[in-house]
């Protein structure tokens, strides 16, 4: 292995016997032959995407690929109610929750749900614009919880309690 009578140092022995294994072509196998034989610009760096991105592009991409979009976009907007409406109507209305695409608004007095119902065509148009995603078709404003016989968002029409009270 040597010129002469001197032994090799490890660390040289240990480089030919890489270069003799990995480094020959002849010594590899016909598939390693096939993979080095690779077509020019399949695989470079900085070639066609492989660009890198932003984290802003790649979260966006999960968030659309794993189908969290809505949801995200239906908590942003419970978040910045009062950059939707504004700040006077926000401190009298709140938020409460989104079922299958109605979004439910309990208001401070009914006076404010009125004044607020007169302005759903403008709050659905700027939820709409801003919110996309959030899949808002209509909204619900309820006044101040007043005492109720009903049970629940549905109730059938009947005559009511009448003279239960004894």
């Amino acid at each position: 292995m040597t010129d002469g009578d001197a032994p090799l140092e490890e660390h040289v022995a240990v480089y030919l016997r890489f270069r003799s294994v990995f480094g020959d072509g002849s010594k590899r196998t016909r598939d390693a032959r096939r993979r080095a034989k690779r077509e020019p610009g399949s695989s470079v760096p900085f070639g066609d995407g492989r660009d890198p991105h932003g984290l802003g592009d790649v979260v966006d991409a999960l968030t659309a690929r794993m189908g969290w979009s809505s949801p995200l976009a239906q908590s942003e907007l419970l978040s910045s109610w009062p950059v939707v409406v504004g700040q006077e109507l926000a401190e009298h209305s709140t938020p409460v929750s989104i079922d299958d695409g109605q979004l439910r608004v309990q208001c401070d007095s009914t006076a404010w749900a009125t004044q607020l119902r007169i302005m759903r065509t403008q709050i659905v148009t700027s939820i709409a614009e801003r919110y996309p995603d959030a899949g808002i078709e209509s909204i619900r404003f309820d006044g101040p919880g007043v005492p109720s016989w009903k049970k629940g968002p549905r109730s059938i029409p009947g005559r009511g309690p009448r003279d239960t009270y004894g």
